[in-house]
């Protein structure tokens, strides 16, 4: 699932901030704490006072997501085009098996330019696959490891079950306050403000409540009547997605749309080269973080100002696949990615081998991946429910434990102090590497716009920009050692702060590896005194759009 930051009605504090802004700046994470008194990675310091007047080359960064829209004003010129493909001739004329791949591959579209979006999660898939093996099932006749599946799946039926009974109910709450907000805009023939509700009188005692609970709801968040009333309809989109969607056993439209044999895990060419897919909000706004045209006038500034990005769609709304992920990342990987961005993950695997053996792959060919550690709020120490990781199964004394190559990143906020970490962000001090700015970050859209999320989807592609900075920049160091200075040159929090989920005062060391959060600037400057160990291995010609 990508990490989308989309909780309802959820008012943030602005007590016990470092930093003054009660709004992020739009450029906030490319901003230095000395320099502009705003928490950022120092990416505008690196480039001024570092990097001026130097040459790169450039870098593939594959961003695996919902879909990018390649037409994007502020995208278009750093899209990646494919060298051996002629567009819309219909041939696979490089021969990798993937029909007019111009700016990547969609792995959840089918030959006949269908697009799978709206899906389970990945426990109401092994719900519904158990229901039919459990079905008539004796269970006095099991083994004690059957048992023990089948006692695994009663549990996971009785969770499906629940939250598609309450995401049932709150997307009907949310959808009469929706209404009743309407009711409300209508009577005023316009937006009403906090002061206008005020004192509010009318026949219809049932129009004053929601008056009164409106304005309070104003006064307390500070939002204006429209953005509460987007704020609900979010609300109600959320629950609705995880009734209808999510929980929902019945719903597997898989086999339509996309067209795979599902049961084949190793099966490779399927999909279509439509890489913006229907729903491109999530994955256009981890692209402009990482490489949005620094030079143009328009829009934002990227991270990297030197990289081509690879849109691989393969991550729907809901719960993303073994098979499409594994193939995504190989797909990368083959057509000479050094980095790849993975905003996405869920809480259970259906075939994590073969997302290892694609990871070990990547490993091998000295490509980076940068994970967000998703927005549960909640520790990732036991991997058992956060997918996917770094850590391999254990397959004998002489396979590797862990990818080497494999940055998992929490979010951070612009106000630094105590709310220095997003209350959403994941943690987890043997786990996660690092934190980065993830909190209303601004970046591109779909259409050539431009706005605001939040989650560690923006913390990720920040680490993945600032990674490509330095493999364009200094080309020689191999995903390992841009890892490894990236980690040793994080700025240290040394003040105790709220721990994500429960805001219980502990030490940033508690939340990650290295204690601190990612900078551009002293990355760079750690790498210019690095000697590179990669060996240079051919890469894919980049084609200039």
């Amino acid at each position: 699932m990508k990490f989308k930051l989309l909780l309802p009605l959820i008012f943030i504090s602005a007590s016990s901030m470092l930093f003054a802004q009660t709004k992020a700046p739009e450029n906030w994470y490319n901003l230095d704490a000395s320099a502009d008194n705003t928490p950022g990675v120092s990416t505008e310091k690196m480039y001024s006072e570092l990097l001026k007047g130097r040459t790169s080359e450039t870098v593939i960064v594959a961003v695996i997501d919902s879909g990018i829209d390649a037409d994007h004003e502020d995208l278009k010129e750093i899209m990646w085009v494919n060298p051996g493909e002629i567009a819309g001739n219909g041939i696979d004329d490089d021969k990798n098996g993937y029909i007019d791949d111009i700016h990547g591959w969609n792995f959840i579209g089918g030959k006949n330019g269908s697009n799978l979006n709206d899906e389970t999660l990945e426990i109401t898939r092994l719900v519904a696959m158990y229901n039919k093996i459990y079905k008539d099932v004796d269970v006095s006749s099991l083994s004690k490891k059957e048992k023990k599946i089948y006692d695994d799946y009663l549990v996971m039926k009785e969770e499906v079950d629940t939250k598609k009974s309450e995401s049932g109910s709150q997307a009907s709450r949310y959808k009469e306050i929706f209404g009743n907000l309407e009711m409300l805009e209508k009577h005023f023939g316009k937006a009403p403000t906090a002061a206008d509700l005020t004192d509010f009188k009318a026949d219809d005692e049932a129009l004053v409540q929601v008056a009164e609970q409106t304005k309070d709801q104003l006064t307390r968040s500070g939002m204006s009547f429209a953005e509460l009333k987007e704020n609900v309809e979010g609300g109600m989109e959320y629950f609705q997605n995880q009734s209808e969607f999510y929980y929902n056993v019945d719903h597997d439209v898989r086999a339509k749309l996309v067209g795979d044999n599902y049961a084949d895990q190793t099966e490779k060419n399927y999909g279509n080269n439509d890489v913006e897919g229907p729903d491109a909000f999530h994955g256009t706004h981890v692209a402009g973080i990482i490489g949005a045209v620094r030079d143009n006038e328009v829009g934002i500034r990227g991270v990297a100002d030197n990289v081509r990005i690879m849109s691989i769609r393969a991550v729907p709304n809901g719960d993303e696949r073994d098979k499409d992920i594994a193939n995504a990342i190989r797909y990368a990987v083959d057509n000479g990615v050094s980095i790849i961005n993975m905003s996405f993950g869920k809480g259970y695997d259906y075939n994590k081998k073969i997302v290892d053996d694609a990871v070990k792959h990547a490993m091998k060919m000295d490509v980076l991946l940068v994970h967000a550690a998703g927005n549960d709020g909640h520790s990732t120490n036991d991997f058992s429910n956060n997918f996917p990781h770094s850590h391999f199964n254990k397959r004998g004394l002489f396979q590797p434990k862990i990818a080497k190559n494999w940055i998992e990143v929490g979010a951070l906020t612009y106000k630094g102090g105590a709310d220095a970490p997003a209350s959403f962000s994941n943690y987890g001090k043997d786990n996660i590497d690092l934190f980065a700015p993830g909190y209303q970050i601004y970046s591109t859209i779909p259409g050539s716009e431009y706005g605001n999320a939040s989650g560690t989807s923006m913390a990720s592609p920040v680490v993945a920009g600032v990674a490509a900075v330095l493999r364009s920049y200094f080309p020689t160091l191999s995903a390992v050692q841009v890892k490894q200075i990236l980690e040793e040159t994080i700025i240290p929090v040394s003040q105790k702060v709220k721990r994500p989920g429960d805001a219980e005062m502990v030490s940033f060391s508690e939340l990650c590896k290295t204690g601190g959060t990612i900078n551009a600037y002293t990355a760079v400057k750690k790498a210019e005194k690095t000697k590179g160990k990669k060996k240079k291995k051919k890469k894919a010609k980049v084609i200039m759009p």
